[in-house]
């Protein structure tokens, strides 16, 4: 049952990465080291990348979930 509930949010966290990932990629707003600044954060931290990037991250038009 354990495994089941584990994968799931293990599946989450990946589509709301690959979600993070998409935005931080097309945003206009954010300079090309603040881009790779915050995809290093969200791939090696994946959980924590997305949380901080979710309260901390610019703000525009291509980042609102």
């Amino acid at each position: 049952m354990m495994t089941g509930l584990s994968g799931f949010f293990g599946l989450l966290i990946l589509i709301l990465d690959i979600y993070a990932l998409i935005n931080i990629v097309q945003s206009r707003g954010v300079s090309n080291a603040g881009k790779v600044v915050w995809v290093i954060a969200i791939l090696f931290l994946p959980l924590l990348g997305f949380v901080a990037w979710l309260f901390f991250g610019p703000r525009g038009k291509a980042s609102s979930l």
